[in-house]
């Protein structure tokens, strides 16, 4: 029986991940959080990879505090860059299926084109540099492992978007939401069974796909979106990102083409507003 180890088990896509697991009895599921799999120590974590001897690592484990990573840079490439180097390596060297998880904050948010896997990085933050150079570690230390990009992701796990605006608009009477930020929401649900299509697929193809639900919307009319579907009262304005300072910039446009993944892995990407009922269900 194959084991699969997951990273990041607690999070929004690990969590998604151990729900999902339940259908795929034929492997072996080690869901490790950031005791098990230590991603800011290299040493141990080289350790803990040894003991596991996993087949297949699905990794979700990462430093996403992106606002924080500004003044975290070196803890932010600990974890996004080095650790996913080390991991990469090990699995080049053990014959271990990798796929890792990716962000469309690697580009700048420039472009006005939904953006291929192929489209130049440039990433404004030092999240998304830190991302950025965990995929070109991950790809030169192991050129068959399979990343995947993805963007604005929420789930019934953990902290999110979502979940924030679900409870704002209960408690207040108006909000403001960015309006002038495009890209297309990701329900980690359905990222995670993404990517166990692709590992139960007959074919491994590796390289960096992109993966998000359809749909080119700003987070304002996103907020818009989960007030009709909540029912809520409150009012809610769209706002520039300039009257919303962040420390940390964040891509204008980043909404990704999801043409690759569908046509090599014969998937079926939901809109993203089919998938968002499925939080209020």
């Amino acid at each position: 029986m194959k084991k699969i180890l997951v990273t990041g088990a607690n999070g929004q896509l690990g969590s998604e991940l151990s729900t999902l697991s339940s259908k795929y009895t034929q492997y072996n599921w080690v869901f490790a959080d950031r005791t098990q799999i230590t991603l800011d120590n290299l040493d141990i974590l080289k350790i803990q990879l040894n003991e596991i001897k996993p087949d297949i690592i699905l990794n979700s484990g990462a430093y996403t505090a992106v606002d924080k990573a500004e003044t975290e840079k070196e803890l932010a490439f600990t974890i996004n860059h080095l650790a996913i180097e080390l991991i990469a390596k090990y699995a080049s060297e053990n014959n271990v299926k990798l796929i890792h998880i990716s962000t469309d904050y690697v580009f700048d948010g420039t472009s006005s084109l939904a953006l291929t896997e192929e489209a130049e990085t440039n990433p404004i933050n030092i999240y998304g540099a830190s991302k950025r150079a965990g995929e070109i570690a991950c790809l030169q230390q192991n050129p068959d492992s399979v990343i995947i990009r993805t963007s604005w992701v929420y789930s019934k796990f953990g902290n999110n978007f979502v979940k924030t605006m679900q409870r704002l608009m209960q408690e207040k009477e108006s909000i403001n939401v960015v309006n002038d930020q495009i890209g297309s929401p990701t329900y980690a649900a359905d990222l995670a069974q993404a990517m166990m299509d692709i590992i139960v697929s007959s074919k491994w193809i590796s390289g960096i796909y992109n993966y998000s639900n359809e749909g080119e919307i700003s987070w304002y009319e996103f907020a818009l979106t989960i007030k009709d579907f909540g029912g809520y009262n409150c009012n809610v304005g769209g706002i520039s990102s300039t009257s919303y300072p962040t420390p940390a910039r964040r891509p204008e446009f980043s909404l990704l083409d999801k043409k690759k993944i569908k046509e090599v892995y014969n998937l079926d990407v939901p809109n993203y507003k089919e998938s968002l009922k499925k939080m209020f269900i």
